[in-house]
């Protein structure tokens, strides 16, 4: 019998709060989720924030992109109200405001990088840095769809748990995979389920898959009998 795979909660439990805030990150928490998967982005000062976009317009009531603005601007706007007026107030966090956050519990946490469209100079260092100061290493894994940006950190921190993120099926992502010396795949279905999903487990890879929202397609991967090591959703408490 697999193993139960862990459930991690997809920019915290983001179908009921606004993503990436500290409400979505605490209810995850009282959810019992495994872990949290967040994004990080990089300010113009080089802070490190959690945010999914490369600009705060869809998610808070400021606009611009973060790579030309300042925490101090970035600190000012609200990340709640978009979702639903109660959640007004909610801010854009830093990766260092959550981490001490973290240190109260002992959820797995799955950092993404988002450098696949802005590059961000340096945020693999300053991610690295923070997750060695508040002593993290054993709970993080650091995921992107960037394998420049995969193989930085894999450079830097031989040792820190490492996933290349999958979009689609890509029929070169295991041999991209193998060359960098990975041991983990975040995925989606379709992928896990073909003949390179299959490819990736003889070689030894573990598979998460995102985003899992519905109950019948995670029965439909369970049925396959595809070893699933997580799930990552936006609705922790329907797994």
């Amino acid at each position: 019998m697999n193993k139960k795979p862990a459930i991690f909660a997809h920019r915290g439990a983001s179908g009921t709060h606004p993503e990436n805030t500290m409400a979505a990150f605490e209810a995850a928490v009282r959810l019992d989720a495994d872990g949290i998967e967040l994004d990080v982005q990089m300010t113009k000062d080089g802070e490190i924030v959690i945010i999914h976009d490369e600009t705060v317009n869809r998610t808070t009531n400021g606009k611009g992109a973060i790579e030309r603005m300042t925490y101090a601007e970035i600190a000012e706007l609200d990340a709640g109200s978009w979702f639903h007026p109660k959640f007004a107030g909610e801010k854009i966090l830093t990766l260092d405001e959550f981490l001490t956050w973290a240190t109260g519990n002992t959820m797995q946490i799955n950092i993404e990088l988002k450098t696949n469209k802005v590059p961000y100079y340096g945020i693999e260092q300053k991610v690295l840095e923070l997750i060695d100061i508040y002593n993290m290493r054993g709970r993080v894994i650091i995921s992107s769809f960037n394998s420049e940006s995969v193989g930085r950190v894999i450079e830097l921190d031989p040792y820190i748990a490492v996933a290349g993120l999958v979009w689609r099926i890509p029929r070169e992502a295991v041999r991209a995979a193998k060359k960098l010396g990975l041991t983990a795949l975040h995925t989606q279905i379709p992928f896990a389920l073909s003949e390179y999903g299959k490819e990736a487990i003889n070689s030894g890879m573990l598979l998460r898959l995102y985003t899992i929202n519905d109950v019948k397609e995670w029965n439909r991967v369970k049925g396959s009998g595809v070893p699933v090591e997580a799930i990552i959703t936006d609705f922790p408490e329907r797994f």
